[in-house]
C-alpha cells in the first residue's frame, strides 16, 4: 500500500488542490488530505469547516481506485506521517518561489524522517497561479472566483462573509 499525506491549510481548497489530489491518485493507493491546525494563523474557515468542505468536494473528483480521506493534524507533519504509516508527502509547486521554500521543508523532513519521501507535483497550467491566499484576497475585493474554487467553496465563502 502506497500511502501519501497531502498537507496544507486548504483555506479555502482550490481547484489547484483538487488537481494535485486527482493526479496524485495515479501514483498512490491512498492519499490523506491533512488539514493543518495552526493557531497562529487567522483562518477564513474553521478546521471543521475546511474538513467538511474538502470531504464534500472530493466526492466529485475521479480518484480511480485510490482512497482519499480528510483529517486534521497539529504539530510536526513528519510525526503525523509516521503515525499514519505514510510513505510520501505530496506537495504542490506553482513557481520557483514555492520550490525554494518546499525544498527546504523537504530536506528538513528527510533529516527528521529519512524513510519518508517528498513528491513535488505541479498543478495544471490553468491553476499555476492560484493560491488560497490569492483567492481570499480577490474574493474580499469583490472579484469573481468562479473556476478558481469548486462551486461549494464559493457558496460557503459568500454565506460566511454575509454573516
Amino acid at each position: 500500500m502506497r500511502r501519501a499525506i497531502y498537507p496544507g491549510s486548504f483555506d479555502p481548497v482550490t481547484n489547484g488542490h483538487l488537481d494535485i489530489i486527482q493526479r496524485g491518485c495515479k501514483l498512490f493507493d491512498e492519499i490523506i488530505v491533512a488539514v493543518l491546525i495552526n493557531p497562529e494563523k487567522t483562518a477564513f474557515f474553521t478546521i471543521q469547516e475546511r474538513c467538511e468542505i474538502l470531504t464534500e468536494v472530493l466526492k466529485d473528483i475521479d480518484r480511480g481506485d485510490c482512497s482519499v480521506t480528510v483529517e486534521s493534524f497539529a504539530g510536526l507533519m513528519v510525526e503525523y506521517a509516521a503515525e499514519r504509516n505514510a510513505n510520501a508527502i505530496v506537495r504542490g509547486i506553482r513557481a520557483i518561489s514555492d520550490y525554494e521554500y518546499e525544498l527546504q521543508m523537504a530536506l528538513m523532513n528527510r533529516r527528521l524522517q529519512p524513510r519518508l519521501e517528498t513528491v513535488f507535483m505541479m498543478p495544471a497550467e490553468e491553476y499555476s497561479y492560484v493560491s488560497s491566499r490569492l483567492v481570499k484576497e480577490v474574493f474580499h475585493l469583490g472579484a469573481p472566483i468562479k473556476d478558481l474554487v469548486p462551486p461549494l467553496v464559493e457558496q460557503r465563502m459568500r454565506e460566511k462573509s454575509s454573516k
